[in-house]
């Protein structure tokens, strides 16, 4: 597996534990939980844009 596949990978794993947290934090009215979520989401993101850019300088 390539180096950028596996950013793109990580990134989106990331984002959906992000996603997890954020919906917890929402749901048991944890605002410390909630921001970790939405900082991991944001760092998918981030992770996986790379990842694509990573993947568009290969070709």
């Amino acid at each position: 597996m390539k180096p950028s596949t596996k950013d793109q990978t990580k990134g989106k794993l990331h984002e959906l534990k992000g996603q997890v947290k954020e919906e917890a934090g929402n749901i048991s009215r944890n605002v410390s939980m909630e921001h970790q979520g939405r900082a991991e989401k944001v760092t998918g993101k981030v992770q996986k844009t790379a990842g694509k850019a990573e993947k568009k300088t290969e070709k």
